[in-house]
C-alpha cells in the first residue's frame, strides 16, 4: 500500500483534530463539510474505514517517519545566499 508523503499526513491530521476539537461532541451534526472531507482523505490515505482508526495509523507512521529534511543554504555564484526549497 502507497503511504501519504509524512507532510501531508501531518495536514491532515493537524487540520481535522483542530476542526474536530472545535465541535461540540454533543452536536455531531455540526460537523463541517471540511471536517467530513478530511476524515474520508484520512481513511483512503491510511486504509482504514473508520477516522478514530485512521487517525490511530496515521499517529503510528507519524512516530516512525524520517524527521523532515531542513532547509539548506546554497551560495549562488553571485555570492548571495538562496534557501533551498524542500522537495514536494
Amino acid at each position: 500500500m502507497l503511504r501519504p508523503h509524512p507532510a501531508v499526513l501531518r495536514r491532515l491530521v493537524d487540520e481535522y483534530e483542530a476542526l474536530a476539537a472545535a465541535v461540540p461532541a454533543s452536536d455531531p451534526a455540526a460537523v463541517s463539510a471540511r471536517a467530513r472531507d478530511l476524515a474520508y482523505t484520512l481513511c483512503v490515505s491510511t486504509g482504514t474505514r473508520d477516522v478514530e482508526r485512521a487517525l490511530e495509523v496515521a499517529h503510528q507512521w507519524l512516530a516512525t517517519a524520517p524527521a523532515p529534511a531542513r532547509e539548506t543554504i546554497q551560495q549562488t555564484v553571485t555570492g548571495q545566499h538562496v534557501p533551498t526549497p524542500e522537495p514536494a
